[in-house]
């Protein structure tokens, strides 16, 4: 199976690093342009770079997804450049907010902008974007969950909660588009070595570590550690993995799957 997304125009939101910038580069090697969008300015720049070094083309826009109007100027732009909008993922996310692994427990601002970013911005964007895609009756629209969706995190109930709250939101934004030939689908991502888990490897007692379990550990060495002990295949995942899947559920091999959250992780997490 060839799947075919010459012509298409995606919007990746968070395609600055880590599963953003792998998606931008999965779909542009499957045909599609790409408006790399993200906070960081010259990190989109140096995607979309890469991007047209794959012979498409490729525009960066600085975006907060947690402001309205720059979510429709971030849209508008995209239109005035290509016309259209066939694709949204909404990769965007964060943890936290400054030092967050120095804390045992998440504070308030931790709550709020997690919430901020990973809920509202998804639906924010959503809403931007679908508006287009219904005048056109078609669109493909991909959210980045996480297997934390699926399991509470002893140490990240905010960011986990706020994944849940992402898989519930694309089963309701599928069942209000599906009438408009819109699929909205999500895909939960396991273990990659990101700057996200960089960070994330910092906070060592979410993996229920003891300190003589990680002494002397790098970052690097947690994580394979964790992955040696609770991925079934025994092997991390990449950005690349996720945007196949992404690519795969924006073509339309995939025209009658909706309102789905698929796993990519190895097998942690089998349901």
């Amino acid at each position: 199976m060839m799947i075919d997304l010459s012509d298409k125009v995606a919007i990746v939101t968070g395609g600055a690093s880590g599963i953003g910038r792998g998606i931008c580069l999965v779909l542009a090697e499957q045909g599609a342009d790409l408006a790399v969008t993200d906070m960081n300015l010259a990190g989109a720049e140096a995607v979309a770079a890469d991007v047209e070094a794959t012979g498409r083309q490729s525009v960066a826009i600085q975006v907060d997804v947690t402001d309205r109007a720059s979510v429709q100027a971030m849209v508008d732009r995209v239109l005035e450049r290509f016309g259209k909008i066939d694709i949204l993922v909404n990769d965007a996310g964060i943890i936290g907010v400054g030092e967050w692994w120095e804390r045992e427990r998440p504070s308030d601002a931790d709550w709020s902008q997690v919430f901020a970013v990973n809920v509202r911005g998804v639906v924010i964007v959503s809403e931007a974007v679908s508006d287009h895609m219904i005048g056109r009756r078609s669109g493909k629209i991909v959210n980045i969950a996480s297997i934390a969706a699926r399991q509470g995190s002893p140490d990240l109930p905010h960011y986990s909660t706020s994944k849940a709250a992402v898989a519930s939101w694309t089963q309701s934004n599928a069942a209000q588009l599906a009438r408009y030939n819109i699929n909205v689908n999500a895909i939960c991502p396991g273990l990659l070595w990101t700057p996200m888990w960089q960070a994330i490897a910092r906070k060592r007692s979410r993996f229920g570590a003891t300190d003589s379990d990680v002494e002397g550990l790098s970052g690097r060495e947690l994580f394979d550690q964790v992955i040696e002990e609770t991925i079934p295949m025994g092997r991390e995942q990449t950005p690349d993995d996720v945007g196949r899947l992404a690519a795969f559920l924006v073509s339309e091999d995939a025209r009658n799957i909706t309102g789905q959250a698929i796993n990519v992780d190895g097998g942690r997490r089998m349901n």
